[in-house]
């Protein structure tokens, strides 16, 4: 997931109120630490270190651990630490029975031998949205199961914009935005803020801009490109975007747009809570295209994978686990807490109906695309280490932006070669 840590957190204190309506999918309870009489101990590591052992998210995998009449042990990592333990226990052959991971690291353990494809361990798909499922495949191999995403969209503030003088739907492709921005800085307010920093937070900020001028990953430096990199570094020279924007992360884009001062922020699906607290009469406009329709924004997201073990047996309980966390039931209750949008129809459903604010988000997300998409897998971090080193080239004037992505697509070859 590309939400910050900080909005994990923020996740946690709501977690109990609302998991554990959905526990019912899993009967039963369950201690952690002793051994089920049933099926003996199963271990599950994911990505949620904030989660202690009182917390809904662990007793909704410990009671997903007894259906299945097993004991569930779980263990929070921070992202980074999990797929370094992860990659580190599977060369030692002690991988835990299941793990959750970020999408773009699904194809790095794949790759590495570490995980079971879905078609070993039997694990079902088919209700999953292609966009979504695609972060986790390679090569025609699927790797697990997506328990939800976020994505990117335009938040607009709806006083500014009337203020100025636009009509929101008016805008639909990157002419019109544009022209949007001119007259929301000329009647003395800002115009769009979004997140360039030197890190994959910029490369995913950037990839809907990227993507929808018609873009490729496997080549930085086309034309294509070039039109996505030259409009965020027009913006900045025109004043329509600020400077700070090479250094923004997505939390301080955020604070920025939360000032009420500007027309547009680039954000996620993760400050829905925060648009609420800052009192802003907001909308929601997908990333345009830069001749209209919806870009493909990047999704975000954890995938349940289950790693290979010597004891083979062990898959199908596994299995059982795995399907209780990601039923319809747990999908909307978990990803609700944590801001996402359920990979499957049935679900998002549920969700829309109980909150009719996320309506243009599931449009998002069907929309969306996974990074390592167009089967880059393991390539994907190389790429994007140099697109984020481009834009930041571009928009600190030390490159244009043809200079920029040409160096950066020789290196990227090099790096993927």
């Amino acid at each position: 997931m590309i939400a910050t840590k900080r909005t994990r957190i923020i996740g946690a204190a709501m977690l109990a109120a609302t998991i554990i309506g959905g526990v019912s999918a899993c009967s039963g309870g369950s201690g952690s630490g002793s051994s089920s009489s049933a099926g003996g101990s199963y271990t599950f590591w994911d990505p949620y270190p904030q989660f202690d052992a009182s917390a809904a998210w662990t007793k909704l995998v410990e009671q997903c651990g007894t259906q299945a009449g097993v004991t569930v042990k779980r263990t929070g990592y921070d992202t980074s630490a999990l797929t370094n333990k992860a990659l580190l226990a599977g060369q030692q052959g002690s991988s835990p029975d299941l793990l959750l991971v970020d999408n773009p690291v699904v194809s790095t353990l794949a790759d590495a031998g570490i995980l079971t494809s879905t078609a070993e361990n039997k694990l079902d798909t088919s209700a999953i949205q292609k966009n979504i499922i695609g972060a986790g495949q390679i090569d025609g191999k699927t790797y697990g199961v997506p328990i939800g995403a976020n994505t990117l969209a335009l938040y607009y503030n709806k006083k500014v914009l009337a203020a100025a003088g636009v009509d929101i739907s008016t805008v639909k492709d990157w002419a019109s935005l544009t022209d949007a921005l001119a007259k929301v800085t000329a009647a003395g307010k800002k115009g769009i803020t979004f997140s360039a920093i030197g890190t994959e937070e910029g490369s995913f900020q950037f990839l809907p801009w990227f993507w929808g001028s018609g873009a490729n990953l496997k080549q930085l430096d086309s034309s294509k490109a070039q039109q996505a990199l030259s409009l965020w570094t027009d913006w900045v020279k025109k004043g329509y975007a600020p400077n700070s924007v090479i250094n923004n992360t997505q939390t301080t884009s955020w604070q920025e747009f939360a000032t009420g001062d500007y027309a547009f922020g680039e954000n996620g699906t993760w400050q829905l809570g925060n648009v609420k607290a800052a009192g802003i009469d907001y909308g929601i406009l997908n990333i345009p295209g830069i001749d209209g329709g919806s870009a493909p924004a990047p999704t975000g997201g954890e995938f349940m994978t289950i790693p290979v073990q010597k004891d083979t047996s062990r898959y199908a309980t596994s299995k059982k686990i795995a399907e209780c966390l990601t039923s319809t039931k747990s999908f909307v209750n978990t990803d609700n807490t944590l801001s996402y949008i359920a990979p499957t129809a049935a679900a998002q459903q549920e969700q829309v109906a109980g909150n009719a604010e996320l309506k243009p988000w599931v449009d998002a997300v069907a929309a969306a695309k996974g990074r390592t998409s167009d089967n880059l897998g393991t390539k994907y971090p190389k790429i994007s280490q140099q697109l984020w080193g481009a834009v930041q080239n571009a928009l600190s004037g030390s490159q244009t932006p043809q200079a920029a992505l040409q160096a950066a697509q020789t290196a990227a070859a090099a790096a993927t070669k």
